[in-house]
This record gives C-alpha cells, structure tokens and sequence, in this order.
C-alpha cells in the first residue's frame, strides 16, 4: 500500500492496440494489476487474453498503447533494458516448458546459472528451497517424464521463482489437469501471493479456478475488457455477456465459432 493506504498498482495497461492482418486481436485494453494480489484475465479462445499476456512479458509489442511496470513503460523499451525486465518476473507456460533432457534440479538451476553468477552449492541451496515452496522437496533427482502432470506444473512454478520475481505470469496454470490437481495449483498461487507478496497474473478460461484465487478479475470479450473488478462484482454483473461465460453457456449474446475464418481467428490469438 501507498503512503494513503491504497492498494499500489505494479502494471498499468493503457489503450492497447494491436492488428494482426488486419483483424483488431486487442482494442484499446485498459487495466491495472495491484502489487501482491492476484489478478485474473479470463475469457474465451480469441477473445484477446494470449495476446495481452504477450504484451505483459515484452513478447510482442503494440500498435499503440502503453504497459507501465513499476513507472517505466515497456512498449519503449530497447534489448538491454527488455533483458533486465524479464529477469523480474517469473513465466508458468500452459504445457510447463521442462526439459526433459534435464533433472528437476537442473531445470530449475537453469535460470540461476544463466543469470547469476553464484556457487553451485548455493545454487543447490536455493533449488531445495524453491522446491519446498511448491510440495516436492525429493524429488529433484527425477526427469519430467518421471513425474504426473500436476507435478510438472508444480517444478515449473519452482523453475518460475528461481529468481525470486516481483511478479509471476501464468499462461492456463490448470489446463489438462484434473480437479484435485487443479485445486492444488490454485492454492499453491494464493499462498504464493499472500506469504511472499508476489503479484500473480492468471490468463485462464477456467472460471471455477478464477473465482477460487482472484483478487481481481478482469473479463475479455473481442479486445475489450468487458468487466473488471473484485469476484463478487463480476458474479453478479449485470453483463450477459459475462453471465453466459460464467455459466458457460451456449445460450446468449456470445456466438457458436463456426465458420472456418472464426475458427482461425480463434487459432490466432491462442498461438
């Protein structure tokens, strides 16, 4: 909190613009993440969210528009100084990213050996630690392929810290797991951010996770931010738009994709 007791915001989208072949993927986005809290992007395939999540990790860069991080706008940033911004923040990618060629433990020293220079044993130190955050303190020895789905997620989200981010972005952090699973993502995410103060950025369809650990909720339909606000509030929107996706619904204002140009436009925004 500010020196007013207010919630500081860490990122602040502003007008954010960007065309593919000329179809508008992301149309004047405009939001705000508050430091130490979880905040949701939910929406439908093709509704803009894959492309923002891009955006917010120096991925792709706008039309127009700005992302603010901590007052400086990344849109403006050269290569130096976007390699020094993703060292602050830590990725779960959607199929988790391991290499399977590697131990856990070696992928998950992965980022402290390209970007620190400390000694193998602190580094083995730090490797134990990160993998007592998430639940699997022996297990560093194991490839990937030796371990559940759910436990994969759970050593990438160590992988994810390794060097201790202000923020952490999850690409669909409970895509193709089941619900117990799924549960166990959600809260290892909460406890992150309440017990170590790390902002959380959750791109998900997964509505029944969303409500779970949200702080904040922000709804995407066609590149625009359709509702945005605390879970209860977007619950209770008066949007149908949002109450068909919340209910997941194939009745209402948002249609079937079945032309073949829909499905690929769909494709699009999830690549």
């Amino acid at each position: 909190m500010n020196a007013n007791g207010q919630t500081e915001s860490i990122i602040r989208v502003r007008d954010l613009v960007k065309s593919y072949g000329g179809r508008v993927v992301l149309d004047g986005i405009c939001l705000e993440v508050e430091k130490g809290k979880v905040t949701a992007i939910m929406g439908g395939s093709g509704c803009g969210k894959s492309t923002l999540l891009r955006h917010l990790i120096g991925a792709v860069r706008p039309d127009s528009g700005e992302i603010w991080v901590k007052g400086q706008d990344i849109t403006k940033f050269g290569e130096s100084e976007m390699e020094a911004y993703r060292k602050r923040f830590g990725m779960l990618f959607q199929g988790g990213a391991l290499l399977n060629s590697l131990s856990v433990k070696d992928n998950i020293a992965l980022p402290l050996r390209e970007h620190t220079r400390l000694d193998e044993k602190i580094i083995g130190v730090m490797v134990k630690m990160k993998l007592e955050l998430v639940g699997l303190r022996d297990f560093e020895h194991l490839k990937p392929a030796q371990l559940s789905g759910g436990m994969q997620k759970r050593v990438a989200l160590a992988r994810a810290l390794a060097l201790d981010p202000e923020i952490v972005f999850y690409d669909e952090p409970t895509s193709g797991l089941d619900p117990v699973v799924s549960g166990v993502i959600d809260q290892l995410i909460k406890n992150l951010s309440r017990r170590m103060n790390i902002t959380s950025v959750v791109v998900t369809h997964d509505t029944r996770s969303a409500f779970k650990i949200a702080d904040k909720m922000v709804v995407l339909y066609r590149g625009k931010v359709v509702a945005e606000g605390p879970p209860e509030a977007i619950q209770t929107s008066p949007d149908p738009l949002v109450q068909q996706f919340i209910a997941g619904s194939p009745e209402g204002p948002i249609p079937l994709r079945q032309s073949s140009r829909d499905y690929l436009e769909d494709l699009l925004d999830m690549e």
